[in-house]
């Protein structure tokens, strides 16, 4: 398959930015750097490596289950079925918590409920050098992911946990969640990248999408330490519904994301 064939068979499935889609997953079998691509011959195992994942990506399998990576405040996560593939705009949470902890060799204490593949967790440890983290994952799939992560990048200060949120015991300095938020009765209406391949445990809020803000607001005072702090990403238009559900922390901001959308919901406890 020629990259003008991929690039065709990519465009008539729908996928956005055909071309440079399938020059990246090009240099992705060959190994080789996208710059190179547009004059590198493949092997014939490389070729035919690039036209199965030209195949899986006209299906419309996520780009980061096909490659198994997925970067993520500037570490490479693995990713693949199972587990939600990290967004840029996450991200926006790890710039909060730098924000609220100037101190970066803060001895925290952090906990990610719902850790997914432990890219929030990971991260945040990242900057925070002297902190220990513990991620909670209720998925056995989504736990593995985030177990491989935290064994590669951060193998002595994070324990990832089989478990579900509530069996998390504080207190903790630093508390983040990016629980699932879209109303059940959207996510049909997403990409089909999100919605026919991506955990549904991960997406699905309940009929308003504030199930598992509700969750939340029965543990977060019980976890956080006097002054701490909790991190929420929330969905659009969700801000003024999930601050009313948090009646004994103090909302400190809504901070947006790259889009200007109000992204993370922060909180602290008196």
């Amino acid at each position: 398959m020629t990259l003008d064939e991929a690039t065709q068979t990519l465009a008539q499935a729908g996928v956005g930015n055909p071309r440079s889609e399938a020059r990246l997953l090009l240099a992705h079998a060959m190994g080789i750097p996208r710059e190179q691509t547009l004059t590198a011959l493949p092997a014939p195992e490389q070729g035919t490596k690039f036209a199965e994942m030209i195949v899986r990506r006209a299906g419309r399998e996520p780009f980061a289950y096909i490659t198994g990576r997925k970067e993520f405040w500037s570490l490479a996560f693995a990713v693949g079925p199972g587990v939600l593939v990290p967004r840029p705009d996450t991200e926006t949470l790890i710039e909060e918590a730098l924000r609220l902890v100037p101190d970066r060799n803060a001895p925290l204490k952090i906990a990610d409920l719902g850790t997914g593949s432990g890219a929030i967790l990971i991260a945040a440890l990242q900057e925070f050098p002297n902190a220990t983290g513990i991620g909670f994952e209720s998925s056995p799939d989504a736990f593995r992911w985030a177990r491989a992560n935290a064994e590669r990048l951060m193998p002595k200060r994070v324990e990832i946990k089989l478990a579900e949120w509530d069996t998390a015991t504080g207190p903790f300095d630093l508390v983040f969640s990016n629980p699932p938020y879209i109303p059940s009765g959207e996510i049909e209406s997403l990409a089909p990248e999100v919605s026919q391949f991506e955990p549904r445990a991960a997406l699905d809020g309940g009929p308003d999408g504030l199930a598992a803000y509700r969750a939340l607001a029965e543990l977060l005072p019980g976890l956080l330490k006097p002054g701490g702090h909790a991190l929420l990403e929330i969905g659009l238009g969700q801000g003024n519904a999930v601050e009313s559900l948090f009646p004994s922390l103090e909302i400190i901001r809504v901070a947006p994301d790259l889009s200007g959308i109000p992204r993370c919901l922060t909180f602290r406890k008196p």
